[in-house]
């Protein structure tokens, strides 16, 4: 064990090494829990990389383990997308439990501790017991109800269990310390009563753990070794020590933590994603706009782009914003390698070669990728009339202008050499057909007098192609901070206007028949994926990235 894990160790493989050096473990054994209340986002990408990680980095296992002990906010429909979004990621997990699995076990627990007289039926609403809780620098107040008899706790926790209480009546708390600096160990509540019908246990249960409990007593029934969590529950670690210590769990778990990841002009709150979703804000919780892995997925991103991102990140202690930018760096450095070439024409302008045949057509070969020669070249249709972009000719080009213009000659890729020869406007002045001439020495860029020309174009041939519809994604928000923008009450208020817009009749080579999810480098344009929405005949394809990030020079 010791050989796999010697050079570049972040402080959780250090917890880990200990543990196994000192033989507090002979094995490592992690979990993936997730409350199956909502999507995964982008920040659950980091944990599930970091749990499955370490199985992988140690020869170990991790399981998925639903956090299924709130029933009201819990669905089926979530499950289903958790299991899709790990394996999307790369990711199998050894086996599948949910905290309902333990429900017994965790409630033999809250009895031990009854028993024990370390936990109390105690009767104050939530409000009283917040009240009573106490501050940072006052004590908390002791429950009224925290010295009754074990016999009596024993009997009102069994009606709790049949039903006898309404919800939010009573609850069952652990005698621990209410002068405790941790506020966490002043008599945390355990159980609660919560009358739902639960989507794996039906009608079985009136009353449900609380997380702290349960989490615990979870891990130790599974036998994880470790178990590995964000920030926020550091100050939780004594509770959890506790139960496991009182309840006498042969070979506790270890709980370690790291920082979270905080990434900049996205949102993850569900609260404030559901309103996106319900306002029409966005599509759904897929919008490619979104930063759920499911509207990653949609829009492009590469689960080896999202694992590099989360290596790249690494692990920490201390909490930090990383820079969307980051992340879409690391999605093109994935799609530049792998991603196969097209030539797609966006805003399209005819372009006529008044010199080339009328009855002529010819294939032009160009590299499926360069970067893999082996993928060989892949043919596309070149004619009398083209497609290129608008923005790819100018009357009066400003200075630094190397396309099409009436004085300079252009490459046509993988074609021939062009020259400007004149224009045809409409009623309003607007150009619409540009002519041109053609070198027909000169295809594949080489000509007699070996003269060079500064501007490549892309160009769809107009005889063989076929119309798509381009939505161009870039980030939902205009500042770093959305949710807590300064002197901005309501975070829609910081929306990008321009995150998505719709481009229709936009061009690309008849012979293009992807399926859903391919992803290409449209060349000079950025990388593309084919969206859901695509029907035969009607392709949509969504803009995964920009070929360089243009957000920071639009601001």
């Amino acid at each position: 064990m010791e050989e796999l894990i010697r050079e570049n160790t972040n402080f959780i493989e250090d917890f880990i090494n200990e543990d196994l050096a000192e033989g507090v473990y002979n094995k490592v054994q992690t979990r993936f829990p997730p409350e199956p209340n909502g999507y995964l986002h982008i920040g659950h990408a980091k944990a599930i990389c970091i749990d499955f990680g370490m199985a992988e980095k140690y020869k170990g296992k991790c399981n998925l383990r639903l956090d299924d002990t709130n029933p009201v906010k819990e669905d089926t429909e979530y499950v289903d997308a958790i299991m899709e979004d790990i394996k999307w990621l790369g990711f199998e997990w050894d086996k599948v439990f949910y905290a309902s699995d333990y429900f017994d076990f965790i409630y033999e627990c809250a009895i031990k501790l009854i028993k024990m007289g370390k936990a109390y039926v105690c009767d104050l609403t939530p409000d009283e017991i917040r009240e009573t809780r106490g501050t940072l620098t006052a004590p908390g107040q002791n429950s009224p109800y925290r010295e009754r008899s074990i016999e009596e706790n024993l009997d009102l926790f069994a009606r709790m269990t049949a039903g006898e209480f309404e919800n939010g009546s009573r609850v069952l708390r652990a005698k621990i310390d209410m002068t405790s600096p941790n506020l966490n160990m002043r008599d945390p509540v355990i159980y609660r009563v919560l009358k739902a019908h639960h989507h794996r246990t039906g009608d079985k249960w009136c009353v449900y753990p609380m997380y702290d409990f349960a989490h615990p007593l979870s891990d130790a029934a599974e036998g994880v070794t470790h178990s590995l969590c964000s920030l926020e529950f550091e100050n939780h670690r004594p509770l959890y020590d506790w139960f496991l210590k009182e309840l006498e769990i042969d070979t506790p778990p270890r709980q370690i933590e790291f920082a979270r990841m905080n990434l900049n002009y996205t949102l993850t709150s569900k609260r404030k994603c559901l309103r996106l979703v319900n306002d029409n804000i966005v599509t759904g919780w897929d919008d490619p706009r979104m930063a759920t892995l499911c509207g990653l997925r949609r829009r492009g991103f590469t689960p080896a782009a999202i694992r590099d991102f989360c290596e790249r990140i690494g692990v920490s202690k201390a909490n930090s914003v990383i820079d969307y930018a980051l992340l879409e760096a690391c999605v093109r450095d994935d799609l530049n390698q792998n991603a196969p070439r097209a030539m797609a024409v966006l805003r399209p302008l005819k372009v006529v070669i008044d010199n080339y045949p009328d009855d002529v057509t010819e294939l032009i070969e160009n590299d499926i990728n360069p970067n893999k020669p082996e993928l060989g070249k892949d043919t596309v249709t070149f004619s009398k009339e083209i497609y290129i972009e608008q923005d790819d000719f100018a009357l009066e080009p400003p200075k630094g202008f190397f396309r099409l213009c009436p004085e300079r000659e252009v490459r046509l890729k993988g074609a021939y050499y062009a020259k400007y020869v004149s224009h045809e406007t409409d009623d309003e002045g607007n150009i619409t057909v540009v002519h041109c001439t053609y070198d027909p020495e000169s295809r594949g860029g080489v000509t007699a007098d070996g003269r060079k020309v500064k501007g490549t174009l892309h160009w769809v041939s107009a005889s063989n192609c076929q119309d798509f519809e381009a939505r161009i994604y870039d980030r939902l928000f205009n500042v770093e901070n959305p949710s807590d923008e300064e002197g901005v009450e309501d975070f829609t208020a910081n929306l990008n206007p321009d995150s998505q817009v719709i481009l229709n009749g936009c061009k690309i080579d008849a012979s293009m028949k992807p399926q859903v999810g391919d992803t290409f480098q449209f060349m000079r344009q950025g990388y593309y994926c084919v969206d859901a929405d695509s029907k035969d005949g009607a392709l949509v394809f969504n803009r995964t990235v920009a070929l360089k990030d243009s957000f920071a020079k639009k601001k």
